[in-house]
């Protein structure tokens, strides 16, 4: 069972894997321009194979560590609330990546499909924020000491600050893709972090 703890630091790395694999198959893909959705998008060189590669194993690896989370003998309510928040992260990432984006991000007139993408993507960036500040909030246990809530509150500071920039570098139409990777991988290293937490504990 201790072994499950460390399905967030899986999904983690392999998050890192999958993109830099699938961009491997979508000529001319840039990484600091594009989104990591586009490799998804309608249309795209990698539509298939991204979501299959990236979406669904994310998916199952965060509902898998999420329930990990929730099964814990003694755990606060907010440490379970933590697992939830979780679950949803792995489920959205699932409706992520069934419904694509549109191969354009700056359509006017994006659609339905592309609109689902969206609000999954919401729910994604909004349950690993609610997610470290309830860690922030937890009060020291035997799951989770008083530094591990300072890391958490760190990545949530971080998460802002470069979803901000990201708003910014979208609108300026600049480099949207190294933002959100800098958002994402505030919250994918507050995650890996509470799997090693969890896994030596």
């Amino acid at each position: 069972m201790e072994i499950l703890a460390l399905s967030g630091l899986l999904a983690c790395l392999w998050m890192c894997f999958g993109v830099a694999l699938a961009a491997n198959f979508y000529p001319g893909y840039s990484h600091r321009r594009q989104f990591c959705s586009e490799l998804g998008a309608a249309g795209s060189p990698t539509q298939k194979l991204s979501p299959r590669l990236n979406n669904y194993p994310l998916g199952f690896l965060f509902i898998l560590f999420g329930l990990y989370i929730l099964l814990l003998p003694d755990g606060a309510a907010a440490l379970q609330w933590m697992g939830v928040m979780i679950v949803l992260h792995g489920l959205a990432t699932w409706v992520a990546g069934w419904f694509p984006m549109d191969a354009d991000p700056y359509t006017l007139s994006p659609s339905l499909h592309c609109n689902i993408h969206s609000y999954a993507g919401l729910l994604m960036l909004l349950s690993l924020l609610v997610a470290p500040l309830l860690s922030f909030l937890l009060p020291a246990n035997g799951y989770l000491p008083g530094e591990f809530k300072w890391f958490s509150l760190l990545c949530v500071i971080a998460n802002v600050l470069f979803s901000v920039t990201l708003a910014k570098a979208y609108k300026a139409k600049t480099q949207p893709g190294l933002h959100q990777r800098l958002s994402y991988g505030a919250q994918l290293l507050w995650l890996g972090g509470l799997s090693l937490q969890l896994w030596q504990g």
